[in-house]
């Protein structure tokens, strides 16, 4: 199938006799795109990707893992979460390592943070690839947590003095990426369902609400998210079916963030000399 119009095209065709794209069977490589799409496992690999990373920066944090309160209990150390990739004002602006709004979203600051995180990416995923497909999942995921850790980091170094949002210097977790889905899914919920718009109003003010509550909650990442979230399924068009080349761009970001973490260890080892 074309991945712009849908069209039946041959493996090999040199251009689509429908919509004239070119190499409309991705060089070969779009029946293999689209099994990869069918059976993307998405709650899986982030619920995989982030407990083995939270499990890394336990083990390098040592005896400085943090464990004086219930919300601190087994945190790693910041100089290690910094190492791997954790991004906020300080490491944005203060260290020029920009590329963490990516790699941010994998890492997490204690049990409970991850633990609430995953179990709404473990509840909330198989839901939106109903909705949106398994790569626009991906795209809307990866985007949420890109705009969410540059409007906190952004907000870090030029306001953080405003009331109620409190800008954090160092700001990590799934969440940011999470609110990215609940953007999108009150963009859908807009167009094609009320249900869809008032569960996502529901949990935006709660989390708000929760936000404001407690003290060291990045407000900032969470609206960036969910303004990501919301772009990102606007622009994607959840009304059209999913395309060939939603894939390619979900695998490329999926790579892009592995690179950003990857850079951010091999470029931070020396932070913890």
């Amino acid at each position: 199938m074309c991945p712009s119009c849908g069209s039946l095209v041959g493996v090999r065709d040199d251009r689509c006799y429908t919509c004239g794209r070119s190499n409309p069977g991705l060089w070969g490589f779009g029946p293999m795109l689209r099994a990869l799409g069918a059976d993307f496992p998405f709650s899986q690999l982030v619920v995989g990707v982030c407990v083995t990373l939270w499990v890394i920066t336990l083990l390098m944090s040592g005896a400085s893992v943090g464990g004086g309160s219930l919300m601190s209990a087994l945190s790693p150390n910041s100089a290690v979460l910094i190492v791997f990739g954790a991004s906020g004002a300080g490491p944005v602006f203060g260290l020029g390592r920009w590329w963490t709004v990516l790699s941010a979203g994998w890492l997490h600051a204690g049990l409970l943070h991850i633990a609430f995180n995953m179990y709404f990416v473990w509840q909330m995923g198989p839901a939106m690839i109903e909705l949106f497909g398994p790569a626009r999942t991906v795209i809307i995921y990866v985007v949420g947590g890109i705009a969410g850790f540059t409007l906190s980091s952004l907000a870090g170094a030029f306001f953080p003095d405003l009331p109620f949002l409190r800008a954090a210097g160092l700001t990590l977790g799934a969440s940011a990426p999470a609110f990215g889905l609940i953007g999108a899914l009150y963009h859908y919920g807009r167009t094609m369902s009320s249900g869809a718009k008032q569960a996502a109003t529901s949990m935006m003010i709660q989390a708000l609400i929760f936000g404001f509550l407690v003290p060291g909650i990045d407000n900032y990442a969470h609206l960036g998210g969910f303004a990501g979230g919301y772009v990102a399924s606007a622009f994607l068009n959840p009304m059209t079916r999913e395309r060939g080349d939603h894939m390619i761009v979900a695998v490329v970001l999926l790579a892009a963030t592995a690179l950003s973490i990857a850079a951010s260890v091999i470029t931070g080892l020396s932070l913890l000399r």
